[in-house]
């Protein structure tokens, strides 16, 4: 194995690369890449691809530093400040994203808001679920995002949208703070937004706001009367009480962001819900960002796109143009757009579906074609042996990431299956955690911390499968269906039919032709049955044929005399009943 040193050459490799791209990167003969290849057990020719981690163990072995290319930056469009100077841009509405507990009032908080505060007072017109609205509050608008809690605002903020400005933090005051509550700060803080803390229900009895101050003074967010920076407001959803406060709060901290946006050129922005309408095809709710959009305008989203054919505003009204900060209801896709994938106006249909195409062709690259070293998947690791414990080693960035990943891998688990963290530390992965995972039997995990190229040749050859990451719902999206995995399949018994034996007229070894009248359900060829003598069932079978009429059938029902030849050992009698019944399989989930 060749151990990285100052002298080795740094070569950097997209995040899936053909065989003789990489040899012509590493300046080798593409025959002595092929070879260390064919030494790993990995069998390519000169034009398939392998992936990044291959790419690093066959460079490690060959005397060269792997490093992968940093994916290519696009715009984050949901970052409303992009390229804007001093000055430039107008001035747009704040996005407020309102998290929390799932029982503290959330809901009826953004209900109590819009039938307040929307616009020309018909809030009774708002269609529901259409991901994200519009109030007024004198001459200022505000969007708010309509999504159910701290998962969407993650997965926005996971695909790099930054769409939201203010997060409103919801805590029920005659509860306090919750594990749910924590979890929707941290991510408001990871997103990088405005915080504005809402203590709801304090109307009820029980109600202690101050003892939730302390609560998330403890935290690390103290009220600004207590002489920190963090604004809390005390509401009441039911009552609507400081309603108007807490609107006017969210306006005084957005505007410390000086909240503008480019309003002239392109349009682009991110989608917040997407649906396939039955009258309408795919329709997507978006968000603008920057630019005005029309209708007629050509939309890139992911791997489809549109031609604007309609919008309509959060109403659902048929508007013309869609401006920055607010929410849109778009008609025209090709395909059902992503939830949170970004978009963005482009010249033409000959444009848009060039874009369309090279993200496709990005997509099949990582999925399709690409030979691997490391074969075996996640799954497949955990199932091995029937395990029922699996062990995780963990590495993380800082002692923060690490609690939090702690804290969702012990979720993790039901009376079956069950993640046990064996080892856990601070910093990049070293030999001494291979070595350790290697004792333990256990799937070494890194987030958002680095692995030299020598030491994942180490790990590959110590049979130690590692996995890095960078966003931590993918780590426990992964590690959830790996668990799913492990559970026994639900095995569904129906009862199809029943039939009283009339007769009995020829027996083998192993069938028997008998005939009898169907007294309930439905008999079809095929169908597993129980032979019941009175309440005992003396044997099982399978319906291999039936005959009405002395004519063959698919099918007898209720009231039926048919004829039947049965696969069976079991002794058949007149007067049995025959139980016919179906057996399938369901996956089950953690």
């Amino acid at each position: 194995m060749a151990l990285a040193n100052t002298s080795q050459i740094v070569v950097t490799v997209p995040e899936a690369i053909a065989v003789g791209e990489f040899a012509t990167k590493l300046e080798l003969p593409v025959s002595k890449v092929i070879g260390e290849l064919m030494k790993n057990g990995v069998m390519a020719t000169i034009n398939e691809q392998i992936d990044f981690d291959t790419a690093a163990i066959i460079g490690a072995e060959l005397g060269f530093d792997v490093q992968q290319e940093a994916a290519p930056v696009s715009e984050p469009q949901g970052s409303l400040k992009q390229h804007l100077a001093e000055g430039e841009g107008t001035p747009r509405p704040p996005i407020v994203a309102v998290m929390g507990h799932v029982d503290h009032g959330k809901t009826s908080l953004l209900d109590a808001i819009r039938s307040s505060h929307v616009a020309d007072k018909e809030a009774g017109g708002i269609t529901q679920h259409i991901g994200a609205y519009q109030i007024q509050k004198g001459e200022r608008w505000i969007t708010f995002i309509d999504t159910p809690g701290h998962e969407a605002f993650s997965a926005l903020r996971q695909h790099g949208a930054r769409m939201t400005d203010v997060a409103v933090i919801v805590v029920a005051a005659d509860d306090g703070v919750k594990p749910q509550t924590k979890e929707a700060i941290r991510h408001a803080k990871e997103a990088g937004g405005q915080m504005v803390v809402a203590i709801n229900k304090i109307d009820k009895p029980g109600a202690d706001p101050t003892r939730v101050r302390q609560e998330l003074s403890d935290l690390g967010l103290v009220p600004e009367e207590w002489g920190g920076d963090t604004v809390m407001v005390d509401v009441s959803a039911k009552t609507h009480q400081n309603l108007d406060k807490l609107i006017d709060m969210v306006l005084l901290v957005a505007d410390v962001e000086d909240l503008r946006a480019r309003s002239e050129g392109p349009a682009d922005g991110v989608v917040v819900e997407s649906h396939l309408d039955s009258g309408k095809g795919p329709v997507a709710t978006v968000l603008i960002g920057n630019g005005v959009l029309k209708v007629g305008d050509y939309l890139v989203s992911g791997s489809t796109y549109a031609k604007v054919r309609s919008l309509g505003d959060f109403r659902s009204k048929r508007i013309t143009t869609a401006h920055p900060g607010m929410p849109a209801i778009v008609t025209g896709f090709k395909a059902v757009p992503s939830f949170g994938d970004r978009w963005e106006a482009v010249a033409s249909e000959q444009a848009a579906r060039a874009r369309v195409a090279a993200q496709t062709r990005r997509e099949q690259a990582k999925s399709l074609g690409i030979k691997r070293i490391d074969a075996s998947g996640l799954s497949a690791a955990i199932s091995a042996g029937q395990i029922r414990e699996f062990n995780v080693v963990l590495k993380a960035d800082t002692q923060g990431s690490l609690e939090s990943l702690a804290e969702a891998l012990a979720v993790l688990h039901n009376e079956e299956v069950a993640i046990k963290v064996v080892s856990s530390a601070v910093g990049d992965i070293a030999e001494s955690d291979i070595a350790f995972a290697k004792t333990a039997n256990a799937l070494l995990i890194g987030f958002n911390v680095a692995l030299h190229s020598s030491l994942r040749a180490l790990a590959n050859r110590d049979g130690v499968q590692v996995k890095l990451y960078r966003v931590i719902y993918e780590l426990t999206d992964d590690l959830r269906d790996a668990l799913s995995s492990m559970l026994a399949p639900e095995v569904i018994e129906t009862v199809n039919g029943l039939l009283e034996i009339k007769g009995v007229f020829k027996v083998t070894k192993s069938a028997v032709v008998c005939g009898g009248t169907v007294t309930q359900g439905k008999l079809e060829p095929g169908l597993k049955f129980r032979v019941r003598h009175g309440s005992e069932v003396s044997g099982e079978g399978t319906l291999a044929s039936l005959q009405k009429d002395k004519q063959s059938t698919k099918e007898a029902f209720e009231g039926d005399t048919c004829g039947l030849n049965v696969n069976t050992n079991a002794a058949i009698e007149l007067g049995d009943v025959l139980e016919f019944y179906s057996v399938t399989e369901k996956a089950r989930q953690l």
